[in-house]
Parts: C-alpha cells; sequence; structure tokens
C-alpha cells in the first residue's frame, strides 16, 4: 500500500514573537501599516505539506510517495528524505531556481504570519501521475496551482481515489475549480476557516459539500475536528498535548494520519482519531519533523 503526496517541500525558518500580534497591529492604521517584531529564537527546519505529510505517514509505518520538486540547494533535503526512507522516484530537481522558502512567525498565541517563496513548486506540474504510480490512495495538498489542477485529473485518470487539501492555496481558485475539485476528489480536508472560503466560493454549504465526496473532514485546532458525511456531522474530541510549543505542521502531521488510515480502510472517524493523536504529538515539538511516536497505531 502506498499514497501519492503531491505537494510542496520547502525550507521553513521559523521563528518565535513573544509578543502577541494584535497587540502591534493598529486595526485603524493598516493602510500605513509598518511594524516589526522582535524574534529571539530562530530556526530552519525541513518543511513543506508533501514533506511533512510525508513524515508523518512514514513514522506510522505507511509508504508515502512525494511528488515534489526541488531547487538547485534541495540536495540536502533529498538526502534527508532518502535517509528516512521516503521512496523519492517523484522528486525532480529545478536547477535554476530554489527550493520553496516559508518565513513563519508565531506569537505567544500560536497566531502565525507567513511568507512564502515557491520557488521550484512553480515547476510541479512537470511531474505526470503515471497509470502505474503504485498508489492506492492520494492527496493534492497545497502547490502551484496548474499542478493542482493536472494532478486532480490525473488522479481520476489513473483510478486513484484521493483527499483534496487546499490550505493555503485555496485562494488561488475561483468557485469553479472549486467546485471541479470536489466532483474530483473522494475525501476533503480542510480547517474551519478554510472550510468557511471554501463554501462562500463553491456557494455549498459543507453539508452540501459532504454529499458529493465519500467524506469531508474539517480540522477545528484545539477543538479537535468534525466529520461530514452524507450531510452529518460528527464532532471527534481532541487529543491534549503535553505542552503547546510550535503549531508548524501540526495540519500535515495530522493528514499523515489520515492517510494512514484511509489506506487500512479505516472509517474517517478513526482516521480523525489518529490525526488528533498525531497533532498533539506535533505541536509539542518545534518544527514540522522533528517529533517521534510514543504508541502503536494499530
Amino acid at each position: 500500500m502506498a499514497a501519492l503526496i503531491c505537494g510542496s517541500l520547502a525550507f521553513d525558518t521559523i521563528m518565535t514573537f513573544d509578543g502577541r500580534f494584535a497587540e502591534q497591529i493598529l486595526p485603524e492604521q493598516l493602510h500605513i501599516l509598518n511594524v516589526s517584531f522582535l524574534v529571539p529564537t530562530l530556526r530552519r527546519d525541513f518543511g513543506g505539506c508533501a514533506g511533512n505529510i510525508a513524515y508523518s505517514l512514514k513514522l506510522l509505518g505507511g509508504n508515502p510517495l512525494p511528488m515534489a520538486m526541488l531547487g538547485a540547494d534541495g540536495g540536502e533535503y533529498l538526502a534527508r528524505l532518502q535517509q528516512l526512507g521516503v521512496d523519492t522516484r517523484f522528486v525532480g530537481r529545478v536547477e535554476d531556481t530554489y527550493t520553496a522558502q516559508a518565513m513563519i512567525m508565531t506569537d505567544r498565541d500560536n497566531n502565525q504570519i507567513t511568507a512564502f517563496h515557491p520557488g521550484a513548486m512553480m515547476q510541479a506540474h512537470l511531474h505526470r501521475i503515471p497509470p502505474g504510480a503504485g498508489a492506492h490512495v492520494g492527496i493534492i495538498a497545497p502547490d502551484g496551482r496548474e499542478a493542482m489542477l493536472q494532478h486532480a485529473a490525473q488522479f481520476v485518470e489513473a483510478g486513484i481515489p484521493f483527499v483534496f487539501d487546499p490550505g493555503q492555496g485555496l485562494p488561488m481558485f475561483d468557485g469553479a475549480d472549486l467546485r471541479r475539485f470536489i466532483k474530483q476528489a473522494s475525501w476533503i480536508a480542510v480547517n474551519d476557516y478554510e472550510g468557511k472560503m471554501l463554501c462562500d466560493r463553491t456557494g455549498w454549504s459543507l453539508a452540501e459539500i459532504s454529499h458529493r465526496v465519500r467524506g469531508l473532514i474539517v480540522t477545528l485546532g484545539a477543538q479537535g475536528c468534525e466529520i461530514w458525511e452524507q450531510g452529518v456531522r460528527t464532532h471527534v474530541p481532541p487529543v491534549q498535548p503535553a505542552q503547546v510549543v510550535d503549531p508548524t505542521g501540526c495540519g500535515d502531521a495530522w493528514r499523515g494520519g489520515l492517510l494512514y488510515g484511509l489506506e487500512k480502510g479505516w472509517t474517517l472517524a478513526r482516521c480523525a482519531q489518529l490525526g488528533n493523536r498525531l497533532g498533539a504529538l506535533k505541536i509539542a515539538q518545534r518544527g514540522p519533523q522533528n517529533y517521534q511516536l510514543d504508541f502503536q497505531p494499530d
């Protein structure tokens, strides 16, 4: 069993601001915004949605197949994936650009401000999902716009059911695009903010969307998540973390659990329970790929 993970590989520069963004940004002065944040801690990590999801799934004992592009500076990341035992046959290189870079600043309330340079990610559409990809399930995570559109169609052509996970890439698509993704996908995973945007742009409610797919998951952060199946909503309670350190990559860790469960044929509720457990593990560690399992997934 393998999961084809379409998305980004990126280097994350993660900074911590000891204060609150809300106390530094004056709403009445947004038209002349000019702020500076002192960030006493800074670290550089391996990140990107495809890399983070692959890391989570590999920890669980799954078989991730990331499909993504690295830049000229991506040799270190490629070596890391291979050291983890991740199959990199669908990881490409673009030699005249940088690997995608995310600059992430987190305040004391775990609010985040991110600047993202896509770099090689914008060439991800050069990868094509072959009919013999060897995957039984897939996911379209945030990636270049053309890659997300083309890979969705290619999943359908290859007969591989997939999760549509638009994430921060959702604003790139209009209502027609998103309705097409929904019709092509088997499952949809969004956070609560993305869920509201998805409804607004498609003109469909969460219940209506859930009738068009096998299942719709809305993650709710510290409140757990909710599952929509055929118009019926089920709340899956959270797992309390040992401590709250860094939310970067929590959603991707959660999606690794989702893919693991889907590979195993679990119910969506059981998949969500595992996802919540992984999210709690991840948030207790700094960086998106530095946590370890303390339980057996089965």
